[in-house]
């Protein structure tokens, strides 16, 4: 969505200027757009910024225990001005179905909601979902790993990057958890990632592979990536004809091919 048409992209002329002072107005006309042309196509609508850098697969993920036909509001949760918190917006944050039909029928059309283009975009968004009666949704993973991030992945990464006195401590709905811990295995969504490093990330998450594992999702605790070795052998065939803990080299190599070949087999 955005004030010019771009058949490259393609991107849709929305009737409101650019600025972070129209945001709000911006995004208020794209749910306008969605509500009148893709309503019925689509379950969930997700709202993000252009330098936010989102795993599809992983929003999937999230939602697919999720019925869109119930007023939901998923995102990074944020506490300050709104009672029920509100989304981040860099982070970016999603309404099912019949969210965005209480959105734009009853905030916008029955004015409820905010209806000039000023105030900060994600708040307002958060007061129009709280009188529409759009429940806010805990999108941590099952360990509380959050899978929204307002940051760019180093900085949430790197531990002691973001200072004490830094105001994500502050509005975090949850405990704030920086290091290692901050994110999920399931990540959704980074912000103020620069176009370079948007290549870099797909590339390290849709195309490097460490040679020998393999990554399935986790059904413990901490939803975690489970990863599976692919070289476990067994000798009990060997021992069975040779008593001696000492293999030929024949032996040895024998074991590498089949090795490889399960590898092979099984990527």
């Amino acid at each position: 969505m955005s004030s010019a048409v771009d058949n490259r992209l393609p991107s849709i002329a929305l009737p409101v200027g650019e600025g972070r002072q129209n945001l709000w107005g911006k995004t208020k006309e794209a749910f306008r757009y969605v509500y009148k042309h893709h309503l019925e196509d689509y379950d969930w609508v997700y709202k993000g910024d252009d330098d936010s850098y989102v795993i599809l697969e992983n929003l999937r993920w999230l939602l697919k225990d999720h019925d869109p036909n119930k007023p939901l509001l998923f995102g990074r949760q944020f506490k300050p001005f709104v009672k029920q918190g509100y989304m981040s917006g860099g982070a970016g944050y999603v309404l099912s179905k019949e969210a965005v039909k209480r959105f734009v029928t009853r905030g916008l059309e029955k004015k409820l909601c905010r209806q000039d283009n000023g105030g900060m975009e994600d708040v307002e968004m958060g007061k129009c979902a709280q009188k529409l009666g759009i429940r806010p949704v805990d999108s941590r993973d099952k360990g509380t790993r959050e899978t929204f991030h307002p940051f760019k992945p180093e900085h949430m990464i790197v531990p002691g990057y973001i200072p004490k006195d830094n105001w994500l401590y502050e509005y975090n709905y949850y405990p704030l958890k920086t290091g290692p811990e901050c994110c999920s295995d399931f990540a959704i969504s980074f912000h103020y990632v620069e176009p370079n490093q948007m290549y870099v990330m797909e590339y390290l998450i849709y195309h490097l592979r460490p040679y020998g594992i393999d990554s399935i999702p986790s059904t413990s605790k901490n939803n975690s990536i489970a990863a599976t070795s692919l070289f476990r052998k067994t000798y009990q065939d060997k021992k069975s004809k040779h008593q001696s803990k000492k293999q030929t080299t024949n032996d040895l190599h024998a074991d590498t091919i089949r090795a490889k070949g399960d590898v092979d087999n099984m990527i």
